[in-house]
């Protein structure tokens, strides 16, 4: 969490609430379509979360690794939305590894 302060300079701006209702819109919208068929993508693709991700709950990263023929998934234990920041270490191996292959 002390990280989150880091940086003071160049931050992004706080988001308006325009802006906020606006992307909760969007997102009920987005949840409410009929699945994408993602059988046709053939990349490889990894999927990282957190375990208790409350934005992006961790059982629709599941599912995307599920429905992606050539996924990986990593879900970090005891980690949220921010789970690549908080195990960042692991993360970056993780994530170079995948881009090796």
């Amino acid at each position: 969490m002390a990280r989150l302060e880091e940086r003071t300079h160049d931050r992004d701006k706080a988001i308006s609430l325009t802006s906020y209702f606006a992307q909760l819109k969007a997102i009920h919208r987005w949840g409410l379509a009929e699945p994408q068929d993602l059988s046709v993508i053939h990349q490889p693709v990894l999927v990282a979360n957190g375990e208790s991700d409350r934005m992006v709950p961790t059982k629709n990263s599941f599912e995307l690794a599920r429905r992606l023929p050539n996924a990986d998934l990593v879900v970090y234990p005891d980690a949220g939305h921010g789970g690549i920041f908080q195990f960042h270490e692991q993360f970056v191996t993780e994530a170079l590894d995948f881009l090796e292959r």
